[in-house]
């Protein structure tokens, strides 16, 4: 992060949003669902300084999350170098649907890095799933009308829907 100055952050700014964002590691692991505050708190950091590192939950998330969200994002170019287009796409939702299952804000984070870029560049996530989609319509094997932001807030639903063992079975067809 750099200053509105154009300089590097001061040392104690750079100390203080690293303990920031290990509290959060920490506090969200714990309570996905916990408040700004709590992680402030632990951190040793006032709220003006968490809110001056991180201006709300959602950037929060996408920082503990990045190194997640790079790797997701990098797996896209991988998958498409060694699958044919339809199959990438769905080993890449299998990467997908894994990570946010995997709890911590996971599911939330993508959610917040999808939006992260609006009115500006493409979130590296929605812009990994455009390569995706990009490939499979010119192999005629993804609707040509599909749009990166459709697909993965429709992907996401999965993760809530997975939550319910009754939705589960109806949909794998495990039901008695």
């Amino acid at each position: 992060m750099t200053q509105s100055t154009g300089r590097a952050p001061r040392s104690d700014a750079r100390e203080n949003r690293a303990r920031i964002l290990t509290a959060a590691r920490t506090v969200l692991a714990g309570d996905p669902s916990a408040p700004l505050q709590s992680v402030a708190r632990a951190a040793g950091v006032g709220q003006g300084t968490m809110y001056r590192h991180f201006p709300g939950r959602e950037a929060l998330l996408v920082a503990v999350h990045q190194e997640e969200l790079n790797a997701l994002t990098d797996k896209a170019v991988v998958l498409l170098a060694t699958y044919e287009p339809l199959e990438a796409l769905r080993l890449w939702f299998e990467h997908l649907t894994a990570y946010g299952h995997s709890g911590h804000g996971a599911a939330v984070a993508v959610q917040a890095a999808a939006r992260a870029g609006e009115g500006q560049d493409r979130p590296p996530a929605v812009a990994a799933l455009d390569l995706l989609l990009k490939a499979g319509k010119e192999a005629r094997q993804v609707r040509s009308d599909a749009e990166a932001e459709d697909v993965l807030l429709l992907g996401t639903c999965l993760w809530r829907a997975e939550d319910r063992p009754a939705w589960r079975d109806a949909a794998c067809g495990c039901s008695p």
